[in-house]
């Protein structure tokens, strides 16, 4: 299954977790797909965890990391996923990059999860091409593997390699992976759960909800979305949004796609078909209804636009959502 390609099917990914890696970065790739997994009520990602001999790991947090197995050069083309963070070279031996090398024979795409990017360029699979490293490592990296591209990124896709540069870039790059794949709302309401904007000391500025789950440096944007949010039923047209901020429709979309990586009408559909979806989800109101309160012309507009990003109808959901219930209370 291609990593980076739109669809609907579980994708399963290895993560090869080297000794010495942080907590914080395992999470990093495993809880974005895991918020994803539970926000959208089906199993769109499974990992399993390997080691080079199967053993549990231990971190840098004296926790241990226990292993579904240990990481061998068969013919499986699952992604994978190399992490690493401290003490990498101890790892490093020939016999590990040797299976790396003929791992990348048959895998459809290899990640180098920080440090794990210099175990890909020891193996040289990163040769001739873009890859980042932790902003800490960069010239030694750069000058150690002359034949690798060494770019100052959070995260770099390049083909068939992945790359990041430390902890939270791997959970932009996740994010990526998910809108990819599942588009762009389910990405933004996953990154709400990862993020966090300082808020203001002033209580009648609150943090937006929509905000805290993006990189807004610019405040215009940041106030365009608080706008967004408070008008889901109604929504603002372009142009009076761009004069309710102070600038130019025009000066408002290159805004948008500098900070969050998309246009504002974009932007402005996801909040309010997440919106949409969480009343399909947590209340019995009807598709009409729910269409009007989330600023659809009519119930078919709103299942169009609902089935194109969710690739599934309002119905569709809340049937499945429903047998996955019913499922669970027969067990228990």
């Amino acid at each position: 299954m291609t990593l980076l390609q739109r669809s609907t099917e579980r994708l399963d990914i290895d993560l090869l977790v080297l000794p010495d890696a942080n907590l914080i970065l395992i999470a990093s790739v495993i809880e974005p797909l895991r918020g994803a997994n539970r926000i959208s009520g089906s199993e769109l990602y499974r990992w399993r965890l390997l080691t080079p001999d199967g053993a549990s790991i231990p971190t840098t947090s004296n926790i241990a990391v226990p292993a579904q197995g240990a990481f061998k050069a068969t013919t499986e083309d699952t992604p994978l996923f190399v992490l690493a963070s401290y003490n990498w070279r101890r790892s490093a031996t020939p016999a590990l990059k040797m299976q790396l090398s003929q791992a990348a024979r048959y895998r459809t795409v290899i990640a180098g999860i920080e440090s794990g990017t210099w175990l890909l360029a020891e193996a040289s699979l990163l040769d001739g091409l873009p890859a980042t490293v932790h902003w800490e490592d960069y010239e030694d990296f750069a000058l150690a593997y002359p034949q690798v591209r060494a770019v100052k990124d959070r995260f770099v896709i390049d083909g068939k390699r992945l790359t990041t540069s430390g902890s939270l870039p791997t959970v932009d790059l996740m994010l990526e992976v998910i809108r990819q794949r599942q588009g762009y709302s389910l990405a933004l309401e996953v990154s709400r759960l990862f993020r966090y904007e300082q808020p203001s000391f002033h209580a009648d500025e609150p943090l937006s909800a929509a905000a805290a789950g993006l990189r807004m440096h610019d405040p215009r944007v940041a106030q365009a979305v608080r706008l967004m949010e408070e008008h889901i039923e109604q929504p603002l047209i372009l142009t009076r949004l761009a004069r309710r901020v102070g600038i130019s429709a025009r000066h408002l979309q290159d805004l948008f796609q500098q900070s969050i990586g998309a246009p504002p009408h974009v932007h402005y559909l996801a909040l309010r078909l997440n919106a949409a979806r969480r009343k399909v989800i947590e209340t019995a109101a009807s598709f009409a209804d729910i269409a009007a309160a989330t600023g659809f012309n009519s119930a078919s507009a709103f299942a169009r636009s609902y089935r194109a990003s969710f690739s599934e109808s309002p119905s569709e959901t809340r049937r499945r959502l429903r047998r996955r219930i019913t499922s669970s209370e027969m067990r228990a």
